[in-house]
């Protein structure tokens, strides 16, 4: 009789990229921002980032990717990067707390399932109860002092997590590259856009950022678009879905608990009561996932 089944280290590794990782993500874009001009930091991150991958891939073999590739890669990349993580960056310079913008880029999910209806995707009943629910959870969130004081930030936060999500959906139909080097093309055009729209608003460098702006910078860069993504991946081929994409629900929690410890950041009673809501809607709309697919019919 074979043993029991151990949990493998590199999945036990890639849930704390996932959960851990990306979730303090949203504290040290919040620390960036203090020293970078916001779309300046996501632009350079971005660019790193994937020219970084972009040359390991081409040194370990990979092909280059085609222009149609290109062409699609880059529609993601601005949808996901420039308008989503930049949206996110502006945000939290305007001064939304890390933990209020990961809550709000959890509602992803639903955004994903209401652009996948108009793909001919039909929701389950529990779906739409979460969908629903979501809804609420995100105008309850909105009535926090935190996105009452910043219309912009609570504006473009809602932007980032829709463009994330017909992003998403819509890479299902376009030819990207295969693996990770869709990635790295993403990132590349992701952050060239993003560093066009830095120079085109007008940000610049008041003085060379300290030590702490270049540590997040560093940070954003290696940990949170090179490992994090990657183990997204791994995950995508090891784990059910509903597994993987279980960081909407877990990045919140982390990014808050990390604002008010490191950050001093405080969340209130509305905030509170709607991430209960919106972690809630998250769930409904991952139970469907777990559930075992029913096995087709035998042809006679």
């Amino acid at each position: 009789m074979p043993g029991p089944r151990r949990f493998p280290l590199p999945l036990i590794a890639a849930f704390f990229a996932l959960y851990v990782i990306w979730g303090s993500t949203y504290l040290v874009i919040r620390i960036g921002v203090e020293h970078w001009p916001p779309l300046l930091l996501a632009g350079i991150r971005f660019v790193i980032a994937g020219s970084l991958m972009y040359g390991f891939l081409r040194w370990r073999g990979a092909p280059a990717p085609t222009w149609a590739q290109w062409k699609a890669g880059a529609v993601i990349g601005v949808l996901l990067l420039s308008f989503g993580n930049g949206a996110v960056s502006v945000a939290e310079h305007t001064g939304v707390a890390s933990g209020v913008a990961a809550l709000a880029v959890a509602t992803v999910p639903l955004f994903t399932l209401l652009c996948g209806y108009f793909w001919g995707a039909r929701n389950t009943r529990l779906e739409w109860a979460g969908i629903v629910l979501g809804l609420i959870g995100i105008a309850m969130l909105n009535l926090g002092s935190n996105l009452q004081s910043s219309p912009l930030g609570a504006t473009l936060l809602l932007f980032a997590a829709a463009s994330w999500a017909f992003g998403s959906v819509l890479s299902k139909h376009l030819p990207l590259p295969a693996g990770a080097m869709a990635s790295a093309v993403e990132m590349l055009v992701g952050g060239v856009v993003l560093l066009i729209g830095s120079v085109a608003s007008g940000e610049h460098l008041d003085s060379i950022p300290p030590l702490e702006g270049w540590l997040a910078l560093a940070y954003l860069t290696c940990f949170g678009s090179i490992i994090a993504f990657n183990a997204y991946m791994y995950l995508l081929k090891h784990v059910r879905p509903a597994a993987a994409t279980s960081y909407a629900y877990v990045n919140p929690a982390v990014a808050v608990l990390l604002g008010i410890v490191f950050a001093g950041e405080t969340i209130g009673s509305e905030e509170a009561l709607a991430m209960l809501v919106i972690i809630s809607a998250v769930v409904l709309i991952g139970l469907p996932q777990w559930r075992k697919p029913k096995p087709a019919p035998a042809e006679s």
